[in-house]
């Protein structure tokens, strides 16, 4: 029988859970030099819940994050964690006050195991002080129990998928016993089925309790996983609903202020003739026998499901990885692309699916990361680059695509997921290219910003641009192509014209 002095102390803090919730957040201020990151801002979890925290990029969604697992320090307000006031130092001490964050770009150690990534600084010792390594086995294979997970401890992590090493990221965050996780654009890089997978774990997760703030731009997972959202726009708190009380349209104003009438703002422009053909290209285990056409003006999209290799027929195009066997022919004429140097000489730019792994020199400001593709040819004279003109060229370029930043001295990595995707289509259209190659445009980027870039793309088809775009997003695809190429397995399923395309359609021929 408890004292009437512990009954009181339990009760008190029912209480505050009840108000607070899991994690009560108040006031948030955080300040980078020249950026009001966040001003004001307010969230609150509560438990067995899925919390959606919405906004578009640079709405500061991913900055309070930081703030919530203790990368960042806030200059201004209060976090108070199952009903108390604390001050999270670091994400170590995130972590062992319950609170556990599984970043977009995963953390893991590829050349370690699933256990040892697991437990690492935690492993279990033998009585020699040395790692006992099947006891650490057996642990995580309780742990996978508890989460129903299918997984392999003694297997290298380098092996796994992309979805299972988001599987070994949450059980290394329930392995601290967390309260509150924070998933940031979880189902970027998984397919449907591994999605749902996901979502019967979260759902679990909130059955036992756990508060789950989930950050996404994809509207249609809000409505199957979340209870609520929070929005944030240009830093400030907007507002909290239910998920069930609202539209998609409704939480689209919200983000953004303002309507957006038309997502796939797509025009009949006239094609011309063909501009680049792919006759049999072929890379040996990769991907054979691939046939296709571009047409000035076309946009063609390319689709499939993950492991159809289209990013490896566009590296192909683009010299990165060269195909072994077949011919690439621009105007009718024959070439040779044997690296990007070459294809940027016959007027190809290619957009490349990961911004932060191949595409953005996160380190280096926004100016060197705009004119990286401008150091050559005609901006170059005496082996001295035309600072003066380049600068220029560069900051109008990121005026025109409204990219977001101080200016043009800012760091690459500072800046919104958005936003550095803009800084990139920025880079590729300063060489004004004949062919563009986008792989993945919109991933990972708020509607807002995929409707400008939707935009930007038609525009560019209107002057005569050919553009290949590869789109993991059906709606997209269907919404921005005059005509659709489907992979499967390395191989070209089909092709259907914009008249004749439907979801399922494609996914007949996707999924042969």
């Amino acid at each position: 029988m408890l004292s009437p002095k512990t009954l009181a102390a339990v009760a008190r803090y029912k209480e505050k859970i009840e108000q607070d919730g899991l994690l009560a957040i108040e006031g948030i201020r955080k300040e980078f030099p020249g950026v009001v990151a966040l001003d004001d801002v307010r969230l609150r979890v509560r438990p067995g819940t899925v919390h959606a925290l919405m906004g578009e990029n640079g709405a500061g969604k991913s900055t309070l994050m930081k703030i919530i697992a203790g990368i960042y320090q806030p200059d201004a307000g209060e976090i108070r964690l199952f009903g108390s006031p604390v001050t999270l130092k670091s994400p170590l001490d995130a972590l062992e006050q319950g609170v556990a964050m599984i970043h977009q770009e995963l953390a893991l150690m590829n050349w370690m195991t699933v256990a040892e990534n697991i437990w690492i600084r935690r492993e279990p010792r033998n009585r020699y002080g040395l790692i006992d390594h099947a006891r650490m086995a057996a642990v995580t294979r309780e742990l996978f129990d508890r989460l129903n997970l299918s997984l392999d401890p003694i297997a290298q992590v380098s092996e796994l998928t992309v979805a299972q090493k988001q599987m070994v990221e949450i059980a290394r965050a329930m392995s601290y016993n967390s309260k509150i996780l924070i998933m940031d654009e979880p189902t970027s890089a998984l397919t449907e089925r591994e999605v749902e997978h996901l979502f019967e774990i979260i759902r679990d997760l909130k059955a036992g309790g756990i508060g789950i703030v989930y950050i996404t731009h994809k509207m249609n997972e809000l409505f199957a996983i979340a209870d609520e959202f929070t929005v944030f726009r240009d830093g400030r708190y907007v507002g909290t609903h239910a998920a069930k009380d609202v539209t998609r349209d409704d939480i689209i104003r919200m983000m953004v202020g303002r309507e957006i009438t038309d997502m796939f703002p797509k025009v009949d422009c006239p094609i011309g003739n063909v501009v680049l053909e792919a006759k049999n290209l072929t890379l040996k285990g990769v991907f054979h026998d691939i046939s296709f056409t571009l047409r000035r003006g076309e946009i063609l999209g390319l689709a499939g499901l993950v492991g159809s290799k289209r990013s490896n027929v566009a590296e192909a195009l683009f010299g990165v990885v060269p195909a072994e066997a077949g011919q690439i022919l621009i105007d009718g004429k024959p070439v040779i692309i044997d690296s990007p140097a070459t294809a940027m000489k016959h007027g190809i730019a290619f957009l490349t699916e990961d911004r932060k792994e191949t595409g953005c020199f996160l380190i280096l400001d926004c100016l060197a990361n705009i004119q990286s593709a401008l150091i050559t040819g005609a901006h170059v004279r005496a082996g001295f680059v035309d600072e003066k003109t380049v600068t220029r060229l560069a900051a109008e370029m990121a005026a025109k695509l409204r990219v977001k930043t101080p200016d043009l001295a800012e760091i690459v990595e500072n800046l919104s997921g958005g936003n550095q995707q803009k800084l990139l289509i920025a880079r590729w259209l300063l060489t004004k290219p004949r062919i563009l190659i986008l792989d993945e445009p919109t991933r990972g980027i708020d509607v807002g910003a995929k409707s400008e870039i939707h935009r930007l793309i038609t525009g560019l088809a209107a002057e005569g641009v050919a553009v290949l775009m590869i789109s993991s997003e059906l709606p997209e695809v269907l919404g921005m192509s005059d005509r659709i190429m489907v992979m499967h397995e390395g191989h070209v399923a089909g092709f259907l014209d914009r008249g004749e395309a439907n979801q399922v359609k494609i996914m007949d021929l996707a999924a042969r």
